[in-house]
């Protein structure tokens, strides 16, 4: 009898929420539309949704963790969500601003996309895929 060939299913970040995770909470709450699914008792982990998307909040009050800290999700209806950002304030960022939003645009490598920057400096892109506009690997499976 054959082993059944492995299908990984979604990849859920665990992010560093910084020094007040009750802000971090609110922010994601409030200006990414992401819904809390657990919450820990003592405030330690928060788990999030939005759609199918999940993310993990952890108590984290080192700086430097969040901000080297990075993750993608990708959707459709790209330019609907920055539209949505926009209109709940989300002011725009500048190299590692916390609490921003970047530019909408699209890439070589086809994707059109826009970070945002949380309260404790975590970098998110969000991304649609499009056409890539330059030459891309082949790949042999």
């Amino acid at each position: 009898m054959s082993n059944p060939i492995p299908v990984l299913g979604q990849l859920t970040p665990m992010i560093p929420a910084g020094e007040d995770i009750e802000s971090a909470l609110t922010f994601y709450e409030q200006k990414l539309g992401f819904t809390p699914t657990y919450k820990a008792d003592d405030l330690s982990m928060v788990i999030l949704r939005r759609g199918v998307a999940e993310i993990i909040l952890l108590n984290n009050d080192d700086p430097r963790t969040a901000s080297e800290t990075s993750f993608r999700i990708q959707l459709t209806g790209i330019d609907a969500l920055y539209s949505e950002y926009q209109a709940k304030s989300i002011a725009p960022f500048h190299q590692n601003d916390a609490g921003g939003l970047g530019e909408l645009g699209s890439t070589p490598w086809g994707t059109r996309e826009f970070a945002v920057r949380d309260l404790a400096g975590v970098c998110i892109t969000f991304y649609e895929k499009t056409q890539p506009t330059s030459a891309t690997l082949e790949t042999t499976e």
